[in-house]
């Protein structure tokens, strides 16, 4: 990788010094944390799971306290700082939303659209429409924030950001959730904001900027590495593979639901008022067949997911079969949840964080955010199995909050497997992980999906990140309207090379 050095002084004055920092938050805290970062570089935050690179960027943007210092050379420096998800109030003045919210009609109203709240931060129209069309958001513009995806509520937040002028700008894992060309057009719009600010970003060095000048290798709470990038890079390409970070046999539990057909969708459409989000969708799940449910940000993957789990009002209103049967044709929606293990980045957002590890991978037995039920002996042992697998059962009491974000996503995953349902649906499951638990999981889908011949809808972004079970592709585009249209693709389309 080559980089790129955007405002270099020559006399390499510091710019921000870092001194014996401190943070005593158990996991993701800090521990003696001492580097400099010059004038006119850049600086990329990385590390595996839990190592505190989340907490390094909220104390760089001052909104944690710490021990040590942090001394920025410039007079009162204007700092924003981006992060994962984006927070925002309703019009009835409330942020206290819930899950699938966006897919009920009764709260399509209730918030600002996305002009509208971008003209509450600038009123300068022109920049405004440039980074509508740089983050291909522009088709969005009159739309309800309750409406946007995951991927285009994080270009939203970015385009609020680059409104601003600023002295350093922090990005929180900015490229999850994005596809590939969006990805391009972010570290694009970064190296350009690089040359009047300071940028500083938490992402894997395969997705880094151009600008980033140095890296800062988080490794449980401490520096393990500092150094310049391009030095960083060739010691990363000759790292040996690790072992599973799992452990021992993944646990299991045997199911006798019978079907033919997963799920049948036939001339499928969804709708909101006179704006289509998806129009005549065909598509087919036989029994164990794996599938990648494709497109960009905003196609329509989340609403098609939520059609099939039974979390969309509408449908009802489409010809939807589900396990051989028509739904609502007197099945409850308990019983078809009880066939899925589903996981996205919607639900990981929404589910309630209060909860201890223990029962939030429990709840997966009833389809709940909670247990409300007293587990039997075998639902007990599996949850203790799956905390063992996962390599997290010295947390099984802790809030769910109170663990890292990959280990967050690490218990939704093992919520979604643990009663071992005939149907997964893993909408951007690795969303988090690092690098090594990326791997770890792909070979725990594949092993899952070769044990038992589970059905399969499988959503990524990320080449690397898809198992190599998934063998159909069904990819959803926009015409030039910006309409969605669906390519059905019954061979595969590319095959995938594991390292």
């Amino acid at each position: 990788m080559e980089n790129i050095i955007t405002h270099i002084n020559k006399e390499k004055n510091p710019l921000l010094i870092v001194k014996s920092l401190s943070v005593p938050l158990g996991d993701g805290g800090l521990n003696d944390i001492s580097f400099t970062l010059n004038e006119g570089e850049h600086l990329l935050i990385t590390g595996g799971s839990g190592s505190g690179k989340t907490t390094l960027a909220k104390v760089l943007s001052h909104r944690i306290f710490y021990k040590g210092s942090v001394e920025y050379n410039i007079h009162q420096p204007h700092i924003i700082f981006v992060e994962q998800h984006y927070y925002f109030k309703t019009l009835s003045n409330t942020n206290d939303f819930y899950y699938q919210q966006r897919y009920n009609s009764i709260d399509n109203n209730d918030a600002l659209t996305v002009i509208e709240e971008l003209l509450r931060i600038a009123d300068d129209a022109t920049k405004i429409e440039l980074l509508l069309n740089q983050l291909q958001l522009n088709h969005r513009r009159n739309d309800s924030l309750l409406h946007l995806s995951s991927g285009e509520h994080k270009r939203f937040q970015l385009i609020k950001a680059f409104l601003q002028d600023a002295d350093v700008f922090i990005f929180d894992t900015p490229f999850i959730g994005l596809d590939i060309n969006s990805r391009k057009v972010l570290r694009d719009v970064i190296n350009e904001k690089a040359k009047t600010s300071t940028i500083i970003v938490i992402a894997d060095v395969e997705d880094a900027p151009l600008c980033i000048t140095k890296v800062a290798e988080l490794e449980a709470g401490k520096l393990k590495s500092f150094e310049n990038i391009n030095d960083f890079v060739s010691g990363h390409s000759l790292l040996t593979t690790h072992r599973s970070q799992f452990n021992g046999k993944i646990p299991f539990q045997k199911t006798d639901i019978e079907f033919d057909i997963a799920v049948r969708l036939e001339n499928v459409s969804v709708a909101y008022g006179d704006k289509k989000i998806l129009s005549g969708i065909n598509w087919q799940i036989k029994q164990g067949e794996k599938w990648l449910l494709k497109g960009v940000n905003g196609a329509g993957k989340s609403t098609l997911i939520s059609l099939i789990t039974g979390d969309h009002p509408q449908a009802y209103a489409n010809k939807v079969f589900l396990f051989d049967k028509k739904r609502g044709s007197g099945e409850s929606i308990w019983d078809i949840k009880r066939k899925i293990g589903y996981v996205s980045p919607e639900l990981h957002w929404y589910f309630d964080k209060t909860l201890s590890v223990y029962n939030t991978i429990a709840s997966g037995f009833f389809d709940t955010i909670g247990v409300y039920k007293k587990l039997s002996e075998e639902e007990q042992s599996l949850v203790e199995e799956w905390l063992s697998f996962l390599n997290i059962k010295a947390k099984a009491q802790q809030q769910l909050h109170t663990i890292s974000t990959s280990q967050q996503r690490l218990a939704l995953l093992a919520r979604a497997l643990v009663k071992n349902p005939p149907l997964l649906i893993l909408d951007e499951p690795c969303q988090g992980l690092d690098e090594q638990q990326v791997k770890d999981f792909v070979a725990l889908v594949d092993d899952l999906c070769a044990r038992s011949n589970k059905t399969l809808i499988y959503v990524s972004h990320y080449e690397n990140e898809i198992p190599t079970c998934v063998k159909k592709v069904l990819l959803l585009e926009r015409n030039s309207d910006n309409k969605i249209q669906h390519k059905q693709k019954e061979t595969i389309i590319y095959e995938l090379e594991h390292s």
